[in-house]
């Protein structure tokens, strides 16, 4: 891009859209190098505390208890929740009693993380203030990859906008270009180039 601006500096076959273009490029390149940071650092922060907020909840709301197997339900294994790094739903699952954080006590199915429990055993249950089973806490290590991904997209889909941009005013200038040549083509006419024209 730079170079191009150089290239086209004095050259007497320079046109004046081709230092424009030169120019577009340059001020696309600069854009894309100081802008797109910016919406990118910005992006992520707002994620970041966003997200940060959302772990506060969960760990203030989101409770770990010991829950006793009372039954096996079934030897099956269920697909680990994709928002978590925990097994939290694998394993067989078990009719099992824990005590709600309210001192009630629970009883339903849920899965052990564990593929062999036993009755009488005992495994970690995250529970709600009401005592219901959920899935545990996002960790704040989750939270700053998911910011750090936004901020990476949104500077990436920066970048795309202003190469977009940046295509939109070439190609404008272009069709231009090849206007302004129609026209000198049809004013020079049929006889363009024949001897003793103009004559």
């Amino acid at each position: 891009m730079i170079t191009g601006l150089w290239r086209w500096r004095g050259n007497p076959l320079r046109r004046a859209t081709d230092a424009l273009e030169a120019w577009v490029a340059l001020s696309a390149l600069l854009a894309m190098l100081l802008v797109a940071p910016l919406v990118g650092a910005a992006v992520g922060a707002s994620s970041s505390a966003a997200l940060n907020r959302a772990v506060q909840v969960q760990h203030d709301s989101r409770h770990r208890v010991q829950a006793t197997v009372d039954k096996i339900s079934g030897l099956y294994r269920v697909d680990p929740d994709p928002e978590t790094s925990s097994d939290r739903d694998t394993g067989a699952r078990v009719q099992a009693d824990w005590q709600a954080p309210d001192g009630t006590w629970q009883h339903g199915s849920v899965a052990s993380g564990r593929a062999h429990p036993q009755v009488g055993d005992t495994f970690t249950l995250w529970v709600d203030d009401q005592g219901k089973p959920v899935a545990p806490p996002m960790a704040t290590g989750t939270a700053g990859v998911h910011a750090a991904l936004a901020g990476i997209g949104a500077a990436g889909l920066t970048v795309g906008l202003i190469e977009g941009l940046r295509r939109l005013a070439v190609w404008s200038m272009l069709r231009r270009r090849y206007d302004r040549w129609d026209t000198e083509w049809a004013q020079a006419g049929p006889d363009w180039g024949r001897t003793g024209t103009g004559s």
